[in-house]
This record gives C-alpha cells, sequence and structure tokens, in this order.
C-alpha cells in the first residue's frame, strides 16, 4: 500500500487518516504531542482548552458520522468528552497505532524530480508518495501592541487566553479580558461567575452575541444551514448581510438592550460570537464593556474612551496566527504563507505542489467536524481516483480566486465550506432523491451524516438518522415548513430557478406532513 504522511492526530489528521485507510492507503500520522486530539487532548504544552470548558457546537455538529455521540450526552459535550470520543474514533477505525507520538515534524521537502516529499522528525527522515498537513490552526497565539504593557504590574500578570487553566487563580481578582471572540467572552463568563471581584472586557467592536441556545434548539442549527449556504450562492450581498443580521437579532438582540456598546448595523460590519452567558452578565453588571486599551501604566489601564481602571490581571483572547515551522522558504513563496493566509484551491490543494495537501487550516465561524471529514473524504477519493482530482486549471482558478479573498475580515462560515467540499467530494444530496428529507436537508443541522446519503461511502441508516437529528432540537417541525420558512423557500426557488427545489415544493404542498 502506498504510504500517506499525516502530519498531525487531532480531528482533522484523524478523519483524513480514516478515509486515506479505507481507500487502500496507508496513513502514517506524526504527532508533536503525548497523546491524540489536538487542541481536544488537554495537553497544556500543545492545547489551549481549559478544565470547565465545553464546546461551543453541539453535539450533533461535534462529531463524526461513523460515530454518534451516545444517548443522552449533553447538548454541548465537555471537552474531557470529546476527548475521549477522538479516541473511541481511533479505535473503531484502528488509527491508533499508525501514531507515532511525540514526534514533531521539522522539515518537509520534495524528493528530488518533483515526485514524492521528503519528512524530517529529529530523528529520521522518511519518503512519502502524498502528505496531509493537519497540524490545526491554533497553535501559535498573538499578542497585540499595547503601549506600556510590560508595566503591568498586577499580582495576576498578563496572558494569552490560550494559557487559561481556571477561575479559581483570580478570584478576588479585578481583571481584564481583552477580545471579542468566543474564547474570551467564554473565559470572561466563567471568571465572572466563579468570583472574580471584577471582570471587564475590552473590545475593539461590538460584536453581535447569540446564545448557544434559542427556545432548546442550538444555535448552530438554526444559522448554519443548507438554506442559508445555497441562499449565499444566489442571493445579493446586501441580502444575505440581511439575512443574518436578522438571525442574529432574532436570535440574541441587540448587545446594547443588556447595556453593552451598540453594535455596527449589520453582521458584515460588526461579526458574530457564540456565547451562552456574556449578555445576560453584562445585563447582571456582573461583567463591563470598554472599548480597546490605549496603554497601560503599572496597574492602571486606560481605554480609548478616556477612562482608566485599575487591575490586578489581563488577559488577551486576541487571536492565533497560522504556524508551520517545518515548511521551507520555496514552499512558503509558492503558497504565499504568511501568519494569516495560505493561497490554496478550496483550501486544500496547490497545482505547483502535486501530493500535498492540507485540512483544517482556515479561519471559520461555525462548526469544524462537518467540513473537516468532507475534506478529508475528498482528498481521499481524490487521491485514490474515488472522484475525479480537481485538474491544475482548476486549481489555479481557485488559487487566483483565493489571492482575490485575501485581506477579507471576515471569517468563512461553515455552511458554506461544508457544501463545498461535499460537491468537490461528489456527496451533496440531491433533494429530489428524498423528499421526505427536504426539510430535513434545507433546516436542519448540517450535520456529516447528511452527506452519507448519497455517493462514495453511502450508509444505509443515513436517512433514518437525518431525520431525527432535525427532529432531535425542534430544527424541523412535525406538520412541514412554517410560514417563515415556506417563505424563504419560495424565495431562493426565485433567486435560484433551482428545479430540484422546485420539484421539492411542489411534493411539500402536496404532502407536507410525510417531509418531516
Amino acid at each position: 500500500m502506498t504510504e500517506v504522511a499525516i502530519i498531525g492526530a487531532g480531528p482533522a489528521g484523524l478523519a483524513a487518516a480514516r478515509y486515506l485507510a479505507s481507500e487502500g492507503f496507508d496513513p502514517v500520522l506524526f504527532e508533536q504531542g503525548a497523546t491524540i486530539g489536538g487542541q481536544w487532548s488537554g495537553d497544556r504544552a500543545h492545547s489551549g482548552v481549559w478544565p470547565s470548558m465545553r464546546t461551543n457546537t453541539s453535539r450533533i455538529l461535534t462529531a463524526f458520522s461513523d460515530l454518534p455521540h451516545a444517548t443522552g450526552a449533553p447538548v454541548y459535550p465537555s471537552n474531557q468528552s470529546i476527548r475521549e470520543y477522538l479516541r473511541a474514533y481511533a479505535e473503531r477505525f484502528s488509527l491508533i497505532s499508525r501514531v507515532h507520538l511525540r514526534t514533531p515534524v521539522v522539515g518537509l521537502e520534495r524528493r528530488a524530480g518533483g515526485r514524492g516529499w521528503l519528512v524530517r522528525t529529529p530523528s529520521a527522515e522518511r519518503a512519502f508518495e502524498h502528505v496531509v498537513v493537519a497540524t490545526g490552526a491554533y497553535q501559535r497565539w498573538t499578542m497585540p501592541p499595547v503601549p506600556g504593557l510590560e508595566s503591568f504590574s498586577g499580582t495576576g500578570g498578563v496572558a494569552h487566553t490560550y494559557a487559561y487553566a481556571d477561575a479559581d487563580r483570580f478570584r478576588g481578582l479585578r481583571v481584564l479580558v481583552a477580545g471579542g471572540a468566543i474564547s474570551a467572552l467564554e473565559i470572561a463568563s466563567d471568571l465572572a461567575m466563579a468570583g472574580a471581584e471584577r471582570v471587564t472586557v475590552s473590545v475593539r467592536r461590538q460584536r453581535y452575541v447569540l446564545p448557544k441556545l434559542a427556545a432548546g434548539t442550538p444555535t448552530d442549527h438554526i444559522v448554519f444551514t443548507r438554506f442559508h449556504a445555497l441562499a449565499e450562492e444566489v442571493f445579493t450581498a446586501g441580502r444575505v448581510n440581511q439575512m443574518y443580521t436578522d438571525a442574529a437579532l432574532r436570535l440574541g438582540g441587540r448587545p446594547e438592550y443588556y447595556g453593552a456598546p451598540a453594535a455596527s448595523a449589520t453582521v458584515a460590519e460588526a461579526g458574530i460570537t457564540l456565547c451562552q452567558h456574556f449578555l445576560p452578565l453584562v445585563a447582571e453588571g456582573r461583567i463591563d464593556v470598554r472599548p480597546w486599551i490605549t496603554g497601560v501604566d503599572g496597574r492602571m489601564v486606560r481605554f480609548s474612551d478616556g477612562r482608566a481602571d485599575e487591575f490586578d490581571a489581563i488577559l488577551f483572547g486576541t487571536g492565533f496566527e497560522l504556524h508551520l515551522p517545518f515548511v521551507p522558504p520555496p514552499i512558503r513563496d509558492i503558497l504565499a504563507l504568511d501568519a494569516h493566509r495560505i493561497e490554496l484551491h478550496l483550501r486544500t490543494f496547490h497545482p505547483a505542489l502535486p501530493g500535498l495537501a492540507f485540512a483544517g487550516l482556515w479561519d471559520q465561524a461555525g462548526p469544524y467536524f462537518p467540513p473537516i471529514e468532507l475534506q478529508a473524504r475528498w482528498i481521499a477519493y481524490s487521491w485514490s481516483g474515488g472522484v475525479s482530482a480537481p485538474s491544475v486549471d482548476e486549481m489555479t482558478a481557485g488559487v487566483m480566486a483565493c489571492r482575490a479573498r485575501r485581506g477579507s475580515p471576515q471569517k468563512e462560515r461553515m455552511n458554506v465550506v461544508t457544501l463545498q467540499f461535499a460537491r468537490a467530494a461528489g456527496v451533496e444530496p440531491t433533494l429530489e432523491r428524498w423528499p421526505r428529507l427536504t426539510m430535513a436537508l434545507m433546516f436542519g443541522p448540517l450535520s456529516p451524516v447528511s452527506f452519507r446519503l448519497e455517493g462514495h461511502d453511502a450508509l444505509p441508516d443515513a436517512p433514518d438518522r437525518v431525520a431525527a437529528e432535525a427532529a432531535a432540537f425542534g430544527s424541523v417541525r412535525a406538520g412541514g415548513p412554517t410560514a417563515a420558512q415556506w417563505e424563504q423557500l419560495e424565495e431562493l426557488m426565485a433567486a435560484s430557478g433551482s428545479e430540484s427545489l422546485r420539484a421539492a415544493l411542489q411534493v411539500l404542498r402536496r404532502q407536507p406532513e410525510q417531509l418531516t
């Protein structure tokens, strides 16, 4: 069998190994940590999860299609549960023995003649025909320049949220958390509920903040649907922006209603963060929100609104950089690789680098497990011949499209990425083949099993599982579409002219009760 090197044994690396093995390859995984799981490993040397952290994506969307979570599992599992889940997944597909732990890759080069790759570790060098880089996008955290930060003298010190372990060491302290993304707001909430004397969050701009659950339905089931992804393809940019802004207002309301600063008028300008407790804690006065930091002098921190306060600790939840130190300069130049972007065809291949693929390295809003699995399937099918590999011209066009988006502040939405990978892998389900699943496929959770209905690796139990997932939290109600969903489907059909959707709507009108 042809050996394939996989750099990283987190979710992306494990999914890639599972599908490459099923396509007849011999995957060999190199993992720098002491155990598998990537960020979910809990290994503080290579993981930013903290003991009390729970997923910010629902259990249905934090799973692979081959292994649902156990019946009765929490809607939002603990990080320890995901770590055990990934081990169970690796054991199911006999991946554990394929992983070389405590084996960082320190070099990656093309073999002489340009065919195949050399992978170097501290103790050896091995040749492979194919390599998958699946190291994750959250390894190298960043701290912004703040005048006087080095003078901070609070007893709790300065750190990145990547190093946050628990709230106990901040009990009774005045803590400033800088940043408006998920980790910053989750940790600020954790601190406020666990006994910090005062918690202040400093943001460059106020985002819309959505709860994890809306009337019992996971928010990621509502926002990241196939309907919304299809709408992005045919609606104007303004209509798409309004669509997501309306959803944010419906699910979370305006931040200023809770006492936070006002967000910009639209989601495109403000952005979205998911956090269950943050805005209610602001409303209760347990978290204060300030504009960005302009300077530090000892314990005193100044903000751009002219106010200043003393703090005992500062935590920066200010993001990460791409960190691929084993990629040599010639290949970095081909990829136009820097701290924030990498130029690839559909986030995966480059026409000038045959046999090399990248998995899970894009900057995304929403759950990662579904697109990671689909990307892994596409890589494996492309190399095995299960689907036609993209041509040089297609990849060149994809790289140019990626370059045109360079510098865009917007994260890529999970549902859009998922649908693109599904199409590339030849597994996007067609509505006319699954009339009773029309509502589940359009408005249910965009889960990995919904892409095991047809094409390569279809599962016989997939239809029943798709229907059950859509019904589990009320994403799709019994009795057919709601009035709002009817309106959305009609608008989408009119804009797209889709015959598949037209046929599905005709069946919906005749027998709505059978399509839930």
